[in-house]
């Protein structure tokens, strides 16, 4: 992206904050006067309030702040066809389950109709249970164990479950031959990272993959991994497998540098945003391969509109997180208009409705991350994965 153009856009950026101040923060806003103000709040009957839940503040707020403005960004482009009109109140879980039911308990307060998150996977397993019970219709977008869905035909994914990129990953590394000997580091103490490991491995046995070593840590606050890193080093290791967040990602891609390893490093949808990471030194991730669903570099017309959008209201390059919750708002969107929902109806009969078409074989949409997204009903959407590679400081696809 040219210089002047980013430069065009941060200054567009920061004429357009006082507009987007009724999006809110970590609460509800009061609904504004203008319906089409494009803040995402509306007035009268016609409004369907979506809750949102998500770490805005803490360790993970990068992923709950990217996915409530992707929303933000659906919302205000639905609102403005004049049609059907959304609402979101953001509440903040603080990546905390406790937390997250408390928020999913101020949501239905405030009169939410529909559940949109949470962020990350254990609020959101404790949410769903909440939302199963109440029949409120949840779609999260990016939640991706399947503990989150197992039992629960209310609860619906938009990012790829654990399993499927453990699978998937194993399968590219060995068609592509990336690597001959494969060490693992993960963080055993994180269902997202231990399902997606789970995965992997029961997939590299089946195709002859060779594992090498396997290395865990306990949580996302671990700053060594001296001894992870040699470990894999010492058996050889030509590619370290890492179904981590980008915090830890960015330590141990610093720490390898120091110990003068240097194998492919491939990891998952969590990393995503790495190259945001604040003081991080994006050199360091050169070479990286991570699988995600969505390229802010990507040149077709439709990233190219949400990413300029993105840039003008919050600054910085949206990533997949942000997508993800941009596709949630508008899979919300296309099912409400073919269900025929409207905002006087109980949140327990759109939830049924809503149900019944996102399980609908004929029900598919388009969005950032994935055209001909269906789900099934399992909760689980069906789209393919994209592998991409940092060269130069930007994502280029495989």
């Amino acid at each position: 992206m040219k210089k002047m153009r980013v430069l065009s856009l941060a200054m567009a950026a920061a004429m357009s904050l006082s507009l987007l101040a009724g999006c809110g923060g970590g609460t509800s806003s009061e609904p504004s006067a203008n319906p089409d103000d494009g803040s995402g709040s509306s007035t009268g009957a016609s409004v369907i309030k979506i809750g949102g839940i998500g770490p805005l503040t803490g360790s993970a707020a990068v992923y709950g702040l990217a996915t409530k403005q992707g929303a933000e960004i659906a919302i205000q482009e639905i609102n403005a066809l004049g049609g059907l009109q959304f609402e979101l109140d953001s509440q903040d879980d603080e990546g905390a389950t406790e937390k997250a039911v408390n928020a999913y308990g101020k949501l239905k307060d405030n009169g939410a109709k529909i559940i949109y998150g949470c962020t990350t996977t254990n609020p959101c397993v404790a949410v769903a249970a909440e939302t199963y019970n109440d029949r409120y219709f949840q779609l999260t977008p990016s939640a991706s164990s399947t503990d989150v869905t197992e039992g629960r035909d209310n609860v619906f994914q938009v990012c790829f479950t654990d399993p499927n990129q453990g699978k998937t990953a194993a399968d590219y590394i060995k068609e592509n031959n990336l690597g001959t000997k494969i060490a693992v580091i993960y963080n055993n103490g994180d269902a997202y990272s231990t399902g997606i490991y789970t995965a992997f491995q029961a997939e590299a046995d089946a195709i002859g993959l060779e594992v090498v070593a396997v290395q865990t840590f306990p949580d996302d606050t671990n700053a060594d991994f001296t001894v992870q890193l040699t470990a894999a080093k010492d058996a050889g290791a030509d590619l370290v497998f890492m179904p981590i967040y980008y915090t830890p990602a960015s330590l141990i891609l610093n720490q390898a540098k120091t110990m003068g390893y240097e194998p492919t490093f491939f990891g998952c949808d969590g990393m995503d945003g790495i190259l945001d990471l604040e003081g991080f030194d994006t050199s360091l991730a050169e070479g990286l391969m991570l699988m995600t669903p969505f390229n802010a570099w990507g040149e077709d017309e439709r990233t190219v509109k949400f990413v300029e959008e993105y840039q003008e209201a919050y600054g910085g390059i949206p990533n997949q997180f942000a997508a993800d919750g941009y596709d949630c708002i508008y899979a919300i969107y296309e099912a409400c208009e073919k269900a025929g929902i409207t905002a006087d109806m109980s949140a327990q009969d759109i939830c049924e409705k809503l149900i019944a078409t996102f399980t609908d074989s004929s029900f598919s949409v388009d969005g950032l991350t994935g055209t001909g997204m269906t789900w099934g009903t399992n909760g689980e959407v069906s789209k393919a994965p994209v592998v991409v590679k940092v060269e130069g400081g930007v994502y280029v696809t495989q």
